[in-house]
């Protein structure tokens, strides 16, 4: 990790980190940071944008048990250096893509993405369309429908029992359905994903992205969403229909009482439709 996002923070979920094998594939003038768990068939996890590895927090060891998870940071975001300019979201996934091969090879695979997650991985699903099994898109967006504006705290200034706050505040408005399903460690995991972003991701949840890329890949297609997810607002029906507009075929699941965060927030339900849409 550079001096540029190098931070001394206290690790939210150091169970997981101590277990993790530890890969770093070409990004940039550095490398891309990859966490590697368990064994089986291979399942990619793309976390969502200002983000890291540790959006999967709830969800490893599960999952785990019947595969080997290879669990990302995308260039420019938790551990990971930043790709070369210009960042667009199909050179986001070249990265991704190519490090995937690094590791496995050409081994087939499944792949799941949370939020500007599922923009990549759709993108790396379209650019390996022989290798990627499945494809589950979380809380996409990038659909080529009208996005919400969601107003949150700015906590970069701050420090201490007010930036605790404001982070507890932004889980609240945009990830989480319930605030009482808020926890410490979810608090932790906010505050650090924050320091160490550098990739502005936003822009791109406005755009039409993930569904053209969705239309280029054969692979088996599920969409997951909290049903309380605000990135949805005003209907998550909406989002379906410009998804089955190139993809008709397209597989959902919809978890009562979750948000945005929706594989944090109820993880069993969440679990229970990835293993299912993987099969």
């Amino acid at each position: 990790m550079t001096t540029a996002h190098k931070h001394e923070c206290v690790e939210p979920v150091p169970e997981l980190a101590a277990t993790a094998e530890v890969i770093r594939t070409r990004c940039g003038d550095g490398t891309m940071v990859w966490r590697s768990w368990g064994s089986g068939p291979v399942l990619v996890l793309l976390h969502g944008g200002t983000g890291s590895w540790r959006h999967w927090a709830a969800n490893i060891a599960k999952l785990a048990k019947t595969h080997r998870l290879l669990v990302a940071d995308h260039p420019g975001l938790g551990d990971s250096d930043l790709p070369h300019d210009p960042v667009t979201p199909e050179g986001i996934a070249a990265i991704v893509a190519a490090g995937i091969g690094t590791i496995i090879g050409r081994t087939r695979y499944d792949i799941c993405g949370f939020s500007f997650g599922s923009m990549i991985s759709g993108h790396v699903a379209a650019q390996r369309a022989t290798q990627v099994k499945t494809l589950t898109i979380v809380g996409p967006a990038a659909l080529g429908t009208p996005r919400h504006a969601v107003l949150l705290e700015k906590v970069r200034s701050k420090q201490g029992a007010e930036r605790r706050a404001a982070n507890r505040e932004n889980l609240a408005r945009f990830m989480f359905h319930d605030p009482a399903n808020i926890d410490e460690r979810a608090i932790d995991i906010q505050d650090l994903n924050t320091r160490q972003a550098r990739l502005k991701s936003k822009g791109f949840a406005h755009t039409s992205s993930l569904r053209d890329a969705t239309g280029r890949t054969p692979a088996k297609l599920t969409a997951i969403w909290g049903s309380g997810d605000v990135t949805a607002y005003p209907d998550i029906e909406t989002r379906i229909a410009a998804l089955r507009t190139v993809r008709p075929d397209a597989g959902l699941a919809i978890i009562p009482g979750a948000g945005h965060w929706v594989a944090y927030e109820a993880p069993a339900a969440f679990e229970a439709a990835l293993l299912g849409a993987i099969g």
